[in-house]
This record gives C-alpha cells, structure tokens and sequence, in this order.
C-alpha cells in the first residue's frame, strides 16, 4: 500500500532542493498553500501552468441517506474545491514524455527572469530526473 506524500516529506524535500532550511522551506509552502486557499475561499480561479487549476464548484442541496438507520437525510447546498491537472502533469502521471513541454517563466522572481524551466525539472532540478 502506497502512503500519501506529508506536507513535512513535501518540504524536506523541496529544502534539499533548494538549499534552504526547513523552517524557511516550511513558510513558503504554507504561504502557496494559504495564497491558494485564500483565492478559492473567494470564488477566484487559481491557475498553475503546466499543473494544473483549481476552483470552487457549487453543489446543489440533495436527499442522502444515513447509513446506521437508513434515515432520508436533506444535504445542503454547498461549495467544494475543484482540482483540474494540467497536460503536463497528466502526461507525466500517464508515464508519456510531452513533445513540446511547458515552461514556465521566472519573469517576476527576482532572478529578472532569466530562467525558464518546465515545471518538472523546476522541482527535480533535472529535466529528466523523476524526484517525486
């Protein structure tokens, strides 16, 4: 049985990566994952180029059934998170090599966008090099 990757394993290895600490590593990740979850909460789209997009779908309210007592239960109408993978991530779950892979473009980093890289070899440091 395969385990999910924690967000402790994700940082630790995007430190190693990175060559910065943990702690440091830790408040990155938390600020994309706050910045992320911040958007949805007010209905915006977030887009990862290359990943993938999320965004918040309604669920109408719908009758449900309580599995204990077999009960008719009303369920609310409700919004969810969306996630929807990118091409790249999909041909990479899929084990097929894009013929033209995306990039993405550093040109708001500070590096003043001189790199450009996909977005495997971004969190590999290769581009060939499967690291997650």
């Amino acid at each position: 049985m395969l385990l999910p990757m924690t967000k402790a394993e994700l940082v630790e290895k995007i430190a190693a990566k990175i060559n910065l600490t943990k702690k440091d590593t830790e408040r990155v990740v938390n600020i994309v994952f706050g910045s992320i979850i911040q958007s949805l909460s007010k209905s915006d789209k977030v887009e990862l180029r290359g990943f993938g997009s999320f965004r918040v779908r309604s669920r109408e309210s719908r009758d449900g059934r309580n599995p204990r007592t077999g009960e008719t239960v009303s369920i609310p109408p409700k919004k969810v998170p969306f996630f929807k993978a990118g091409k790249e991530l999909r041909e990479k779950v899929d084990n097929k090599t894009s013929p033209r892979s995306q990039t993405y473009s550093s040109s708001d980093s500070s590096d003043g966008g001189r790199s450009a890289a996909t977005v495997s070899e971004a969190v590999s440091g290769s581009p060939e090099k499967e690291s997650f």
